[in-house]
């Protein structure tokens, strides 16, 4: 059963009332989003609730094309529709005299039909009391370790409907249900403030999917392997500065592909047509086909319709369908994440990356899951195993990189010495650096332990809208790597 926000007009009679109301105004081309929204979060510190968010939203988009400029209007009043369509129109036509060529959109098909993400129990549909007592449990367990200072466990859950319908005659009806859970230990001391997560920072990891996939994470039975290592490294020594051989964990090289890959080779970064503080792209459109991102090791999809991944979904703001493009392909930069207006600037159709994050914002190109293929190099334990002197990084603890995504450096939670084929002492407060198509030409193996990693804070544009991304990763081993303490 899928959780819904009470509604005084079904979801199809308002959009169809909106881009009517698009129409009246005079607009060339108009797609209208009806969209509502369930958020939750849940948040447990030691044995007490810290909190419980539960927040919807219901609200209409109505963007339109008028004298070859972009218009548009939101609202959450349905006996407003026809204002809104005006303003809509009106902001169309004042700004078509600003710019140059009029927009144009590519020959994509237009939609036609329903997509539900799968999902066994909705988590709204699950107890308060059965989220909390998970959580509970949780923190519970992490207390066990000797020396923690406390420890935090998370949940959050996400639901979104979408009513979309264009005056091409495209329609789609949509439901995408997304959970996350995730716990992290802090130990204090020796001059030290040290946090060890399970199974990734930053609240976790996220899934397209219900609330069996929190159960599975098994937060309880990881918490103490969590927490006393996050004891252990109030006293570990400092990561010697030096260039290595560096073996980057499956979740750490997911948010690299993110950072390095995956914003950059954004078409509207690329043509300057989105030029926020986050700063553009060293990448430019003559590079596809010639630019070598990376060793030939390397290929990166962006796929939405990877199962189960945060980034996947039937259809993007724009009508467009999910699937799957080349982004990098053995090393060489293949492609770019389009839109249907940038898409057009090409002579290509939209590989559907146009999202928004709410019914009252326009979409922008997001990634939905740009993942690293995986490669033959084996475990973890098997890349370990061959790697004479190294270091392994796990978990990311932050992240810079400039402002065209060129160099950058990342902080993860842990590093462990790598010496003759076996992990050694543990060391904390480590990172990396380097330029992006260094880093990945550097690129020599690559494991089969692949893995999806959900990202649910991708922020992007002005005003700051924020997408729920995804990442596929294998641990990967690169050469000669400046790797040491935070400075």
């Amino acid at each position: 059963m899928l959780a819904t926000v009470p509604t005084d007009i079904d979801r199809a009679e308002w959009a169809d009332a909106a881009l009517a109301a698009a129409r009246m105004a005079g607009a060339d081309y108009a797609e209208v989003r009806v969209v509502e929204e369930l958020a939750e979060s849940i948040d447990v510190r030691d044995d007490r609730v810290e909190g419980v968010s539960r927040a919807s939203s219901r609200g209409v988009g109505i963007r339109v094309l008028a004298n070859g400029a972009w218009g548009f209007a939101a609202t959450n009043d349905p006996t407003g529709l026809a204002a809104t369509a005006a303003r809509a129109v009106d902001i169309a036509r004042a700004s078509a005299p600003l710019r140059g060529d009029p927009v144009r959109l590519d020959d994509t098909s237009q939609p036609s039909g329903t997509y539900v993400t799968p999902h066994g129990r909705n988590p709204f549909d699950v107890a308060l009391t059965e989220k909390i007592d998970l959580l509970l449990a949780t923190t519970a367990a992490g207390r066990e370790a000797d020396g923690i200072a406390y420890v935090e466990a998370t949940t959050d859950a996400w639901q979104r409907s979408t009513v979309f319908r264009s005056s091409e005659g495209g329609w789609f009806d949509q439901v995408v249900v997304q959970v996350g859970g995730g716990l992290r230990g802090t130990a204090l001391g020796e001059g030290e403030l040290q946090i060890r997560s399970w199974p990734n920072s930053f609240r976790g990891q996220f899934t397209c999917g219900g609330w069996e996939d929190v159960l599975a994470l098994d937060l309880p039975g990881h918490a103490l392997g969590a927490c006393a290592e996050a004891v252990a490294l109030l006293t570990a020594p400092e990561l010697p500065a030096r260039e290595t051989t560096l073996l980057v964990e499956s979740s750490q090289l997911a948010l690299q592909v993110h950072e390095s890959v995956g914003h950059p080779t954004e078409l509207d970064r690329i043509l300057g047509m989105e030029r926020a503080f986050a700063g553009t792209s060293f990448v430019t459109v003559e590079d596809r086909g010639r630019l070598r991102y990376g060793s030939p090791l390397v290929t990166i999809l962006a796929d939405a319709t990877t199962p189960g991944a945060l980034g996947t979904f039937g259809y993007d703001d724009e009508g467009v369908p999910a699937g799957t493009a080349p982004i990098v392909v053995d090393g060489i930069l293949e492609g770019f994440l389009t839109s249907r207006e940038t898409a057009a600037l090409l002579g290509e159709r939209s590989n559907g990356t146009a999202r928004a994050d709410s019914w009252n914002a326009i979409p922008l190109i997001r990634m939905n899951n740009v993942s690293l293929r995986p490669g033959d190099a084996g475990s973890l334990d098997d890349l370990v195993a061959d790697t004479d002197d190294g270091v392994l990084l796990s978990t990311n603890r932050s992240w810079s990189i400039d402002d065209r995504r060129v160099n950058f450096q990342f902080g993860c939670e842990a590093a462990y010495e790598i010496r003759d084929g076996r992990l050694g002492r543990l060391y904390r407060n480590p990172t990396y650096a380097g330029r992006t198509t260094e880093f990945w030409g550097a690129c020599e193996a690559l494991g089969s332990d692949w893995k999806v990693w959900g990202v649910p804070n991708c922020g992007k544009g002005q005003p700051m809208q924020t997408a729920r991304v995804a990442h596929g990763a294998p641990t990967g081993r690169f050469r000669d790597v400046t790797t040491g303490a935070r400075p």
